[in-house]
């Protein structure tokens, strides 16, 4: 109304900036990784401006406050994270620390400038806010095409708040796909050639959210067509580029998501790529300063080549590689992926991404957060000759039966010295163990595999999860 005036403290204000401004500590939809204890601290810096109104008051004596509250409630996340003091100079830049900032979230961030004087703190001058902020677990994720994601399908799966990623621009966004979008990338040595689309690590991210009940960040650090080279520890520049992304997250992350060895399974580089992956991860762990950090594998699904069965040895060679490293190292584990459909000649679909995101959570939840899970895939444990024409096979982790689903399948290679014995016919028995009947006598060292080659045929499952069995290569029969 005409000749009225507002009461509110502010009615005067002056038009210049003033209040205080956030530079650097926090950002929307940044995760921070918790400490052993779920904790983590907050430091944060920027600057001050008082009303120019108020001459020299801020100077003397203001300060700037800050504090964490609730996103769905705006209630302060405890006490000691409400409005704190923060370290204020007379140079017009402030600093300080939220200590003690338990998992979960998602919280918001308040700051405020409060003039010496103010009795009224919640007209302190206006500050900066930061929304959608985290605390929890931070993933790495670190491969090639089928850890960037490839699936071509459409699929129903939407964001979720609570499950954040660290785009290319160096900006924290609700994580979404396709999760390693190179738009406006700060990290230049994983820009994609094209454009990939879903992967299986948003379904990783929201089951794992789910059960842990604190927020999941993501790091997409992969690069299509790369080989274990570039990721060494020392030379590689796609490490280098991993541990640039890691430190601009804060360091500090709870494991890695490894999916790669389709560029390495060739002549000359899968026969020795055991070691030079575990050598790797070794190299990684130091470079993190983590030594124990889990590290997360895919062993190769499958690859249906223009010319097949050429490189049918070094595809069975990098897959055995994959499930030693695991039984060498406690903190290395493996997930299979051969029952997976491809929406390509040689990339996880949609459909099967889902399922990979689904499992590489269970192996999380079960290996790494101590969850009662049956994740691991059934898993040679004995062999055995039986009679003249006869392997037994028995395998761990199987919580039902072991069955195949196409009874015309044979995924089984037996070689003696003579060469290959063909595989006449597989008897599953005993829950748990299965024998192979052969063509003819065997004669010498026996080996068998099993998930042989490029494209090999469906290997069994432990019947009630669908789960397959980790693929093997020229295991001694004895």
């Amino acid at each position: 109304m005409s000749g009225m005036s507002e009461s509110r403290p502010d009615a005067n204000a002056d038009q210049a900036p003033w209040g205080a401004f956030l530079g650097a500590g926090a950002e929307d939809w940044r995760v921070w990784q918790q400490d052993a204890q779920g904790l983590c601290r907050l430091e944060l810096s920027g600057r001050w401006a008082a009303k120019p109104s108020m001459g020299l008051l801020g100077a003397a004596g203001g300060k700037v406050e800050a504090r964490l509250v609730r996103m769905e409630t705006g209630a302060p996340v405890n006490a000691d994270l409400d409005w704190r003091g923060l370290e204020t100079a007379a140079d017009g830049t402030w600093r300080g620390q939220l200590e003690n900032v338990p998992a979960g979230g998602l919280y918001r961030l308040e700051t405020r400038f409060n003039p010496k004087g103010n009795k009224l703190g919640e007209w302190s001058l206006r500050g900066d806010l930061r929304r959608f902020l985290g605390v929890g677990d931070i993933w790495l994720l670190a491969g090639q095409s089928n850890a960037s994601g490839y699936g071509r399908k459409p699929y129903h799966e939407l964001p979720e708040l609570g499950t954040h990623a660290l785009r290319a621009d160096g900006a924290w966004a609700l994580a979404s796909h396709p999760l390693h979008d190179s738009t406006a990338t700060r990290f230049p040595a994983s820009r994609e050639n094209y454009n990939n689309g879903h992967s299986p690590f948003l379904r990783f991210a929201k089951e794992l959210r789910s059960v842990l009940g604190h927020p999941i960040g993501l790091v997409p650090g992969a690069l299509g067509g790369s080989p274990l080279s570039a990721w060494h520890p020392g030379r590689g520049p796609l490490f280098r580029n991993l541990l640039e992304m890691a430190r601009h997250a804060g360091g500090a992350v709870k494991g890695l998501l490894w999916y790669q060895g389709e560029t390495d399974a060739e002549p000359g580089t899968a026969e020795d790529y055991l070691q030079r992956f575990v050598d790797s991860v070794a190299g990684w762990r130091k470079a993190l300063g983590q030594p124990e950090l889990p590290i997360l594998t895919v062993q190769l699904s499958r690859y249906r080549s223009e010319r097949p069965g050429e490189e049918d040895l070094q595809w069975a060679q990098v897959r055995e590689a994959q499930r030693q490293a695991a039984l060498r190292d406690g903190r290395i584990f493996v997930v299979p992926a051969l029952d997976l459909p491809l929406d390509d000649t040689i990339h996880i679909g949609s459909e099967g991404n889902l399922t990979l995101g689904a499992r590489l959570a269970a192996c999380a939840l079960g290996a790494v957060y101590g969850k009662p899970l049956a994740w691991r895939a059934p898993e040679l444990a004995e062999t055995g000759l039986d009679g003249e024409k006869g392997v037994r096979l028995r395998f761990d982790h199987v919580v039902s039966r072991l069955d195949s689903l196409d009874p015309t399948a044979n995924p089984w290679r037996v070689a003696d010295g003579d060469g290959v014995i063909p595989v006449e016919k597989a008897v599953y028995f005993q829950r748990d163990s299965v024998r192979l009947a052969l063509a003819r006598p065997w004669r010498g060292e026996v080996s068998v595999s099993c998930g042989y080659g490029e494209n090999p045929a469906p290997l069994p499952v432990d019947v009630e999860r669908q789960m397959p069995v980790l693929a093997f290569h020229a295991v001694a029969a004895c």
